[in-house]
């Protein structure tokens, strides 16, 4: 039986959204929360019955504000918004991201201040259960009415319309249309109420399912960026004195603190570190040296970021808000801004973290230190680890490009009456597309480092450092010679995104009575 988690009630953070897109929880609806929706929708009737002109309702959208529709119009004005804002272009997001949409959308409907049908709740429901997920194409959201385009294609399939993503017996998805969906599970599209494709097309849950996802996968990075920076350090012969707790509380950053404390605890009793203690170099490069200096930063920066999302997580972005038939406000809830701009900041962090990963490849293949020039004792023939940094420079300046920030634009929009935009999906895009190319920056760092550690044997590095590196040996072997080292690469992120290679790490940290964080909670993403 599956843990439940009640739509509309329970708090959703980020790890537990992501239980919810891969089915180690299930959403479900209350009874309580069923009366909630249920009031609402009755508070849309009266104000359609009352004739009072309330936005959204019995009005036509943004600058059509003023135009009044007619009582017998209020629903198929709401099938046609659905459709003249399905203006989206570009590839489709991936199917999870279009789950998370779902799955966000939901709660925030479900807690009763936008006056949608039960039965219109429990249809979206069905799509998460069922894992028919709509397709949204990725571009076209301008992040300030909500994010019009991407929900307005979200919300198609309610109508009959548009196309779906399934998996087959592999695991694969393809895309099908609604109408054979419906044919399958004998399905006819809903009959929208007054307000609700507006309910359904205002809101973040484009923006916020991006955020979600990056949340994750930088928070990953942020961790596994310090085992591999331990990694290098001790292939580099550097020294753990730069972390001691007394130089940084006095400079008490959290991010800074947590970081100086994981790599002392990593290196601790480390034959390496030891067989070095009293060697006459006197300081080691900023990308050793200040490792919790960059790295606690970019954690300050996520940090930021999870708490604005955790927020969003369990807002309420829909307009005009329903508080009862007599009481609506049309406002500003769907304005991207609050994710739009931690997001441009997360995005840079995620670029520096890659950024100071990049030098420390550059110095693993340097030559000093008693390493071998590109990390091969035979170089010349064979051009050994030389090309990979090519690799890590190349993304690097990538990053850099993808770094202007989008909450800094804004270009008006609906004749005007949009005038200020926030860019937040560009911005959680671009987000993601750095954490993409930070992945593989971390994962050629990694490779270089399981190389240059093995020429320090038989001096052996702390139990947790080591640990690592048996588990990359177990999937990429020591060079001896060039080879194709795109395989080598392919096989080093796929461990930097399996989550398990983390928490195996994680897990044998803690068999050694060691716990990374410790006194840290509020940087954990669990």
């Amino acid at each position: 039986m599956l843990p439940k988690f009640l739509f509309g009630e329970d708090t959703l953070t980020v790890s537990v959204a992501l239980d919810l897109v891969q089915g180690r929880r299930r959403g479900v609806l209350s009874e309580s929360t069923k009366e909630l929706v249920l009031k609402g929708e009755q508070h849309v009737s009266k104000i359609v019955d009352n004739g009072a002109t309330v936005y959204g309702i019995n009005t036509g959208f943004g600058i059509l504000a003023n135009t009044r529709i007619s009582k017998e119009d209020t629903r198929l004005l709401q099938e046609k918004i659905l459709q003249s804002h399905s203006v989206g272009v570009g590839n489709a997001i991936p199917a999870p991201i279009a789950k998370l949409m779902l799955i966000t959308k939901v709660h925030a409907l479900a807690k009763g201040y936008s006056g949608v049908q039960l039965s219109t709740l429990e249809r979206i429901i069905w799509h998460i259960d069922q894992n028919c997920i709509p397709v949204v194409p990725e571009k076209g959201s301008v992040g300030a009415s909500g994010d019009l385009a991407p929900l307005a294609h979200l919300f198609l399939p309610l109508i009959g319309l548009g196309s779906v993503m399934i998996q087959d017996q592999n695991q694969t998805w393809k895309t099908v249309s609604t109408t054979s969906i419906f044919e399958q599970h004998q399905l006819v599209p809903l009959q929208l109420g007054p307000k609700e494709g507006l309910a359904l097309i205002n809101g973040t849950q484009f923006i916020l399912a991006f955020a979600t996802l990056g949340v994750d996968r930088f928070f990953r990075c942020l961790e596994l960026a310090d085992w591999v920076g331990a990694m290098s350090l001790e292939a580099l012969m550097g020294s753990a004195s730069p972390f001691d707790s007394r130089l940084h509380d006095l400079r008490p950053f959290g991010g800074c603190q947590l970081v100086a404390q994981r790599l002392k605890k990593l290196l601790d009793g480390s034959a390496i570190l030891e067989s070095h203690r009293n060697c006459d170099r006197v300081q080691d490069p900023y990308s050793l040296r200040c490792m919790p200096q960059v790295h606690g930063a970019s954690r300050n920066a996520w940090l930021h970021l999870k708490e604005l999302v955790e927020i969003e997580l369990n807002a309420v972005t829909d307009n005009p808000i329903v508080f009862n038939e007599n009481e609506t406000i049309s406002g500003g809830n769907f304005h991207g801004q609050p994710l739009a701009l931690p997001l441009d900041y997360a995005c840079f962090a995620a670029a520096e973290l890659g950024n100071i990963s990049d030098r420390r490849s550059y110095l693993l293949i340097d030559g000093k230190w008693g390493l071998p020039t590109l990390l091969m004792d035979k170089v010349g023939l064979d051009s050994g680890f030389m090309i990979p940094q090519y690799t890590t420079a190349a993304l690097v300046t990538e990053n850099k490009t993808l770094c202007f920030p989008a909450s800094a634009d804004s270009i008006p929009t609906s004749l005007g009456q949009e005038d200020h935009v926030s860019m937040g999906s560009i911005s959680a895009r671009k987000f993601n597309q750095v954490v993409d190319n930070l992945e593989y920056i971390l994962a050629i760092e990694m490779l270089l480092a399981a190389q240059a550690i093995e020429f320090r044997r038989p001096l052996k590095s702390a139990g947790m450092i080591e640990h690592m590196h048996s588990l990359i040996r177990t999937k990429i072997e020591f060079a001896k010679e060039d080879r194709v080292f795109a395989n080598d690469i392919e096989l080093a992120v796929s461990l930097i995104r399996n989550p398990d290679f983390l928490t195996t790490c994680n897990q044998h940290s803690n068999t050694l009575g060691i716990t990374l964080n410790e006194g840290f909670a509020s940087y954990s993403l669990y």
